[in-house]
Protein backbone atom coordinates (compact mmCIF):
# COMPACT_ATOMS: atom_id res chain seq x y z
CA UNK A 1 0.00 0.00 0.00
CA UNK A 2 1.20 3.28 -1.04
CA UNK A 3 2.06 5.53 1.73
CA UNK A 4 -0.76 8.41 2.72
CA UNK A 5 0.10 11.85 1.60
CA UNK A 6 1.95 14.27 3.91
CA UNK A 7 -1.46 16.02 4.51
CA UNK A 8 -2.50 12.96 6.55
CA UNK A 9 -0.71 14.43 9.38
CA UNK A 10 -0.46 18.11 8.73
CA UNK A 11 -2.53 19.75 6.39
CA UNK A 12 -5.97 19.04 7.50
CA UNK A 13 -6.23 21.42 10.58
CA UNK A 14 -4.86 24.62 9.11
CA UNK A 15 -2.73 24.31 6.41
CA UNK A 16 -5.19 17.39 7.25
CA UNK A 17 -12.59 3.05 8.06
CA UNK A 18 -15.67 3.62 9.52
CA UNK A 19 -18.14 4.48 6.55
CA UNK A 20 -18.00 8.11 5.66
CA UNK A 21 -19.72 10.65 8.19
CA UNK A 22 -22.95 13.30 7.22
CA UNK A 23 -23.25 14.65 3.76
CA UNK A 24 -23.55 18.31 5.19
CA UNK A 25 -20.20 20.09 5.83
CA UNK A 26 -18.95 21.56 9.52
CA UNK A 27 -20.44 24.88 10.12
CA UNK A 28 -18.09 27.87 9.18
CA UNK A 29 -18.11 31.44 9.00
CA UNK A 30 -21.44 32.82 6.51
CA UNK A 31 -19.13 33.67 2.87
CA UNK A 32 -19.10 37.33 2.88
CA UNK A 33 -17.61 39.26 -0.63
CA UNK A 34 -14.22 40.98 -0.39
CA UNK A 35 -12.97 42.94 -2.98
CA UNK A 36 -13.32 41.45 -6.33
CA UNK A 37 -9.95 39.91 -8.59
CA UNK A 38 -7.76 42.06 -9.95
CA UNK A 39 -7.66 42.66 -13.60
CA UNK A 40 -3.98 41.10 -13.31
CA UNK A 41 -5.60 37.39 -12.10
CA UNK A 42 -5.68 34.72 -14.92
CA UNK A 43 -9.34 33.75 -13.36
CA UNK A 44 -11.07 37.24 -13.85
CA UNK A 45 -13.90 35.51 -14.31
CA UNK A 46 -14.58 34.45 -10.64
CA UNK A 47 -15.29 37.14 -8.72
CA UNK A 48 -15.56 38.34 -6.04
CA UNK A 49 -13.70 36.10 -3.23
CA UNK A 50 -15.79 34.60 -0.73
CA UNK A 51 -14.31 34.14 2.67
CA UNK A 52 -13.48 30.83 4.72
CA UNK A 53 -11.71 31.12 7.37
CA UNK A 54 -9.29 27.65 6.95
CA UNK A 55 -8.49 25.34 10.17
CA UNK A 56 -11.98 26.93 12.09
CA UNK A 57 -13.88 24.03 12.44
CA UNK A 58 -11.82 20.82 13.87
CA UNK A 59 -14.27 17.49 12.10
CA UNK A 60 -15.60 14.78 14.05
CA UNK A 61 -13.31 11.67 13.51
CA UNK A 62 -13.38 8.49 13.02
CA UNK A 63 -12.45 4.89 14.68
CA UNK A 64 -9.61 5.75 12.06
CA UNK A 65 -8.03 8.75 13.58
CA UNK A 66 -8.88 10.78 10.25
CA UNK A 67 -11.62 13.53 10.48
CA UNK A 68 -14.80 12.54 9.16
CA UNK A 69 -15.25 12.88 5.10
CA UNK A 70 -18.26 15.63 4.61
CA UNK A 71 -19.46 16.95 1.57
CA UNK A 72 -17.20 20.29 0.15
CA UNK A 73 -18.60 23.58 1.39
CA UNK A 74 -20.27 25.44 -1.67
CA UNK A 75 -17.37 28.46 -1.39
CA UNK A 76 -14.83 25.37 -1.88
CA UNK A 77 -16.02 23.22 -4.59
CA UNK A 78 -14.01 25.76 -7.05
CA UNK A 79 -10.95 26.88 -5.01
CA UNK A 80 -9.52 29.92 -5.17
CA UNK A 81 -8.62 31.38 -2.23
CA UNK A 82 -6.25 34.41 -2.11
CA UNK A 83 -2.97 33.97 -0.50
CA UNK A 84 -1.81 35.69 2.66
CA UNK A 85 1.65 36.39 2.67
CA UNK A 86 3.94 35.11 5.17
CA UNK A 87 7.34 35.82 3.63
CA UNK A 88 7.95 39.58 1.48
CA UNK A 89 6.75 38.60 -2.20
CA UNK A 90 9.22 39.70 -5.23
CA UNK A 91 9.46 43.44 -5.75
CA UNK A 92 9.81 42.59 -9.41
CA UNK A 93 6.93 40.07 -9.74
CA UNK A 94 9.89 37.68 -11.38
CA UNK A 95 10.48 33.75 -10.37
CA UNK A 96 13.32 33.83 -7.35
CA UNK A 97 14.42 30.50 -5.63
CA UNK A 98 17.13 30.38 -2.80
CA UNK A 99 18.47 27.58 -1.27
CA UNK A 100 20.68 26.97 1.72
CA UNK A 101 21.30 25.11 5.12
CA UNK A 102 19.03 24.37 7.90
CA UNK A 103 20.09 26.49 10.62
CA UNK A 104 18.88 26.27 14.33
CA UNK A 105 16.59 28.57 13.72
CA UNK A 106 14.93 26.60 11.23
CA UNK A 107 15.19 24.14 13.24
CA UNK A 108 13.08 25.63 16.08
CA UNK A 109 9.98 26.51 13.67
CA UNK A 110 10.33 22.50 12.00
CA UNK A 111 9.53 21.93 15.76
CA UNK A 112 7.84 18.26 15.43
CA UNK A 113 8.21 17.44 12.22
CA UNK A 114 12.09 16.31 12.39
CA UNK A 115 12.78 14.40 15.48
CA UNK A 116 16.01 11.95 16.23
CA UNK A 117 15.80 8.80 14.35
CA UNK A 118 14.69 10.89 11.29
CA UNK A 119 16.02 8.86 8.35
CA UNK A 120 18.15 11.78 6.92
CA UNK A 121 20.38 14.46 9.14
CA UNK A 122 19.30 18.03 9.18
CA UNK A 123 22.80 18.34 7.04
CA UNK A 124 21.51 16.52 4.20
CA UNK A 125 18.62 19.40 4.38
CA UNK A 126 17.94 22.04 2.17
CA UNK A 127 15.54 24.80 2.74
CA UNK A 128 14.24 26.70 -0.55
CA UNK A 129 12.44 29.92 -0.82
CA UNK A 130 10.44 29.83 -4.35
CA UNK A 131 8.07 32.67 -6.15
CA UNK A 132 4.49 30.86 -6.95
CA UNK A 133 1.99 32.11 -8.17
CA UNK A 134 -1.07 32.50 -6.12
CA UNK A 135 -4.92 32.57 -7.01
CA UNK A 136 -5.31 36.23 -7.18
CA UNK A 137 -2.65 36.31 -10.21
CA UNK A 138 0.15 37.97 -7.87
CA UNK A 139 4.23 36.83 -7.08
CA UNK A 140 4.56 35.09 -3.54
CA UNK A 141 7.04 33.42 -2.23
CA UNK A 142 6.98 30.11 -0.84
CA UNK A 143 9.37 27.91 1.61
CA UNK A 144 10.19 24.33 1.38
CA UNK A 145 12.65 21.82 2.64
CA UNK A 146 13.43 19.01 0.87
CA UNK A 147 16.55 16.78 0.43
CA UNK A 148 19.82 18.35 -0.70
CA UNK A 149 19.72 16.33 -3.50
CA UNK A 150 16.61 17.02 -5.16
CA UNK A 151 16.73 21.15 -4.44
CA UNK A 152 17.58 21.91 -8.16
CA UNK A 153 15.37 19.27 -9.77
CA UNK A 154 12.86 21.21 -7.39
CA UNK A 155 13.59 24.61 -7.97
CA UNK A 156 13.49 23.41 -11.83
CA UNK A 157 9.93 22.01 -11.34
CA UNK A 158 8.55 25.76 -9.40
CA UNK A 159 10.24 27.79 -12.21
CA UNK A 160 8.03 25.96 -14.88
CA UNK A 161 5.15 25.76 -12.63
CA UNK A 162 5.45 29.72 -12.43
CA UNK A 163 6.04 30.66 -15.87
CA UNK A 164 2.76 28.24 -16.91
CA UNK A 165 0.56 30.60 -14.31
CA UNK A 166 0.01 27.33 -12.43
CA UNK A 167 -1.83 28.81 -9.55
CA UNK A 168 -0.72 27.80 -5.94
CA UNK A 169 -2.67 28.85 -2.59
CA UNK A 170 -0.22 28.37 0.00
CA UNK A 171 3.26 27.20 0.43
CA UNK A 172 4.67 27.43 4.07
CA UNK A 173 6.88 25.01 6.66
CA UNK A 174 5.03 22.61 8.33
CA UNK A 175 4.89 23.15 12.12
CA UNK A 176 4.48 21.21 15.52
CA UNK A 177 1.02 23.23 15.22
CA UNK A 178 -0.28 21.77 12.24
CA UNK A 179 1.61 17.78 13.07
CA UNK A 180 -0.45 18.09 16.51
CA UNK A 181 -3.82 20.28 15.83
CA UNK A 182 -6.98 18.71 14.85
CA UNK A 183 -8.22 17.78 11.80
CA UNK A 184 -10.43 20.51 9.49
CA UNK A 185 -10.45 18.48 6.10
CA UNK A 186 -10.12 22.05 4.43
CA UNK A 187 -6.40 22.82 4.39
CA UNK A 188 -4.38 23.15 1.52
CA UNK A 189 -0.36 23.76 2.19
CA UNK A 190 2.19 22.59 -0.68
CA UNK A 191 4.89 21.07 1.44
CA UNK A 192 7.69 19.06 1.46
CA UNK A 193 10.13 17.69 4.33
CA UNK A 194 7.99 15.71 7.37
CA UNK A 195 9.72 13.30 9.36
CA UNK A 196 7.08 10.23 9.70
CA UNK A 197 6.00 6.38 8.96
CA UNK A 198 3.81 5.44 5.82
CA UNK A 199 0.92 4.98 7.48
CA UNK A 200 0.07 1.52 8.91
CA UNK A 201 3.71 0.80 8.18
CA UNK A 202 7.16 0.83 10.05
CA UNK A 203 8.82 2.17 6.72
CA UNK A 204 9.41 5.72 6.38
CA UNK A 205 7.41 7.52 4.11
CA UNK A 206 9.25 9.47 1.15
CA UNK A 207 8.55 13.18 2.55
CA UNK A 208 10.85 12.04 5.92
CA UNK A 209 13.72 12.00 3.28
CA UNK A 210 13.00 14.75 1.72
CA UNK A 211 12.54 13.19 -1.44
CA UNK A 212 7.98 13.97 -1.88
CA UNK A 213 6.59 16.97 -2.52
CA UNK A 214 2.55 17.81 -2.14
CA UNK A 215 1.34 20.07 -4.47
CA UNK A 216 -2.33 21.58 -3.61
CA UNK A 217 -3.43 19.07 -1.80
CA UNK A 218 -7.29 19.89 -1.57
CA UNK A 219 -7.07 20.69 -5.39
CA UNK A 220 -5.64 17.34 -5.62
CA UNK A 221 -6.99 14.86 -2.76
CA UNK A 222 -5.84 11.36 -1.94
CA UNK A 223 -8.91 8.92 -2.11
CA UNK A 224 -8.48 5.58 -1.19
CA UNK A 225 -12.44 3.97 -0.64
CA UNK A 226 -14.35 6.08 1.07
CA UNK A 227 -11.32 8.14 2.76
CA UNK A 228 -10.98 11.38 0.91
CA UNK A 229 -7.82 13.77 2.11
CA UNK A 230 -8.04 16.51 2.82
CA UNK A 231 -11.22 15.12 4.22
CA UNK A 232 -14.02 18.37 2.89
CA UNK A 233 -12.34 18.08 -0.91
CA UNK A 234 -14.64 15.48 -2.41
CA UNK A 235 -15.65 17.70 -5.02
CA UNK A 236 -12.41 17.12 -6.31
CA UNK A 237 -12.79 13.77 -6.67
CA UNK A 238 -14.33 14.53 -9.75
CA UNK A 239 -11.24 15.13 -12.72
CA UNK A 240 -13.55 15.50 -15.29
CA UNK A 241 -14.50 19.03 -14.25
CA UNK A 242 -11.44 21.11 -14.30
CA UNK A 243 -10.33 23.79 -12.42
CA UNK A 244 -7.31 25.58 -11.91
CA UNK A 245 -5.21 24.24 -9.19
CA UNK A 246 -5.91 20.98 -10.34
CA UNK A 247 -2.71 17.94 -11.18
CA UNK A 248 -4.08 16.62 -14.89
CA UNK A 249 -2.69 13.47 -16.47
CA UNK A 250 -0.52 15.10 -19.21
CA UNK A 251 -1.30 18.59 -18.08
CA UNK A 252 2.14 20.96 -18.36
CA UNK A 253 1.99 21.07 -14.73
CA UNK A 254 2.88 17.20 -14.10
CA UNK A 255 5.15 17.35 -16.75
CA UNK A 256 7.05 19.94 -14.75
CA UNK A 257 7.92 17.52 -12.52
CA UNK A 258 7.66 14.40 -14.02
CA UNK A 259 10.38 15.91 -16.80
CA UNK A 260 12.89 15.57 -13.46
CA UNK A 261 12.58 12.48 -12.62
CA UNK A 262 9.68 12.74 -9.93
CA UNK A 263 6.91 10.19 -10.30
CA UNK A 264 3.24 11.44 -9.57
CA UNK A 265 0.51 9.90 -7.41
CA UNK A 266 -1.96 10.12 -10.17
CA UNK A 267 -0.39 7.59 -11.95
CA UNK A 268 -0.57 5.32 -8.56
CA UNK A 269 -3.42 2.32 -9.38
CA UNK A 270 -4.76 2.18 -5.80
CA UNK A 271 -5.03 4.97 -3.60
CA UNK A 272 -4.96 7.81 -5.82
CA UNK A 273 -2.43 10.78 -4.48
CA UNK A 274 -3.34 13.69 -7.26
CA UNK A 275 -1.10 15.93 -4.81
CA UNK A 276 1.96 13.71 -4.33
CA UNK A 277 5.07 13.74 -6.33
CA UNK A 278 8.28 11.73 -5.27
CA UNK A 279 11.29 10.65 -6.29
CA UNK A 280 11.48 7.36 -4.76
CA UNK A 281 7.86 6.29 -6.67
CA UNK A 282 6.07 5.79 -3.77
Amino acid sequence: MRSLPVLAVLLSAACASSTAGPTAAPTAPVPAPTPAVTAASPFPTRAPYPVWRVGASPLPLRADGFGQVLATPRVLRDRRLPTADALPPPRDGRFHATSGPITAALRARMGQTYRPGCPVPLSRLRYLRLTFRGFDGRAHTGELVVAATAAPSVVRAFRALFAQGFPIEQMRLPTTADVTARPTGDGNDTAGFVCRAARGQRRFSAHAYGLAIDVNPFHNPFVRGDLVLPELASAYRDRGWRRPGMLLPGSAAVRAFTAEGWTWGGTFSRPKDYQHFSLTGT
